[in-house]
């Protein structure tokens, strides 16, 4: 191979890679990460050169009778910068499919944990399985007919051990299984390790 044709071909892969990159900017975007991996804080960087964002909230508000998830949940809001907007909830399938300004997700393991409660699923309530496939599928539908630029966190759950409890159990299963279903239809999954970025092809 002369030396003009590796130029070239070293010319071509920067500019694909740069086309790689431009297209996800505007894509569905899948950040992983076990606890206090940097998760939130490298999906936050994603986005920060949105002029306007929505910053999605769908874990359980902060409240006096657990000090350490209200420090959590303040330490949160202490990041966003002001023009971001928030919204508490966990409808996800209707901010998605109403959404016309970038959206940050944060996160699908704390949501899921709601789901559940929601559901009946905690307390063995007559059919919370189909309830729960019924918003999952929502989810999941909304999720793939977004058309505005997305980035949602959710945990990593398979590289613990098998939890004792019957709802740890369910709750990993079931979120590990969410996880699958959202990455497959995103444009780019990243997995975050001790504060560093690992894109997944």
């Amino acid at each position: 191979m002369t030396k003009l044709t590796h130029r070239l071909a070293g010319s071509l892969e920067t500019l694909a890679q740069a086309l790689r990159r431009y297209g996800r900017d505007d894509g569905k975007v899948l950040v992983l990460g076990g606890v206090r991996s940097g998760k939130s804080r490298h999906a936050e960087r994603l986005v920060a050169h949105h002029p306007h964002l929505v910053y999605v909230a769908p874990g359980l508000p902060p409240s006096a009778e657990d000090p350490e998830w209200a420090a959590r949940v303040e330490a949160h809001r202490a990041r966003r910068p002001r023009h971001w907007t928030t919204i508490e909830t966990t409808d996800l399938a209707t901010v998605l499919r109403n959404a016309t300004s970038p959206l940050l997700i944060d996160c699908l393991g704390t949501w899921l944990s709601r789901v559940l409660d929601e559901v009946g699923a905690w307390t063995g309530k007559s059919g919370w399985e189909r309830r729960l496939d019924d918003r999952l599928e929502d989810f999941l539908a909304a999720w793939s007919q977004a058309r505005v630029p997305i980035v949602a966190v959710s945990n990593e759950v398979g590289s613990g051990v098998v939890p004792q409890a019957v709802s740890g159990r369910l709750f990993r299963d079931v979120l590990g299984a969410l996880n699958n279903r959202v990455s497959a239809d995103s444009d780019r999954v990243s997995l975050i390790v001790a504060g560093r970025a690992l894109d997944l092809p």
